[in-house]
């Protein structure tokens, strides 16, 4: 159950960091108050985890999934251009997440 709840948390780390852009540096209402929602729900998720997980990976983890979901969703939007190399590089990330889930 812990690893489900961080990779959860992971995701709203996402929604977070990219409600943190939208934001315009907190001037906008709803994006501020999406920020804040999703931190507290990320960070939750990632306390509660760290309750039987070890910080190390679980911290790993957390933010691996965050950057990879974050990223995604630039792709996506078109706020970002993706490259094969960019691809390469996330592909990283997701095998070093499996990897510290597979060791642990």
């Amino acid at each position: 159950m812990s690893w489900l709840v961080l990779v959860i948390s992971g995701l709203f780390e996402a929604v977070w960091a990219t409600a943190l852009d939208r934001s315009a540096g907190m001037t906008k209402l709803w994006p501020t108050v999406i920020f804040f929602a999703g931190l507290a729900v990320s960070m939750g998720g990632l306390a509660w985890a760290l309750k039987s997980l070890p910080v190390g990976t679980a911290y790993a983890v957390w933010v691996g999934i965050g950057a990879v979901a974050t990223l995604g969703y630039s792709f996506l939007t078109g706020a970002e251009t993706m490259t094969a190399v960019k691809l390469l590089f996330v592909a990283m990330i997701v095998g070093g997440i499996i990897g510290l889930k597979v060791t642990g």
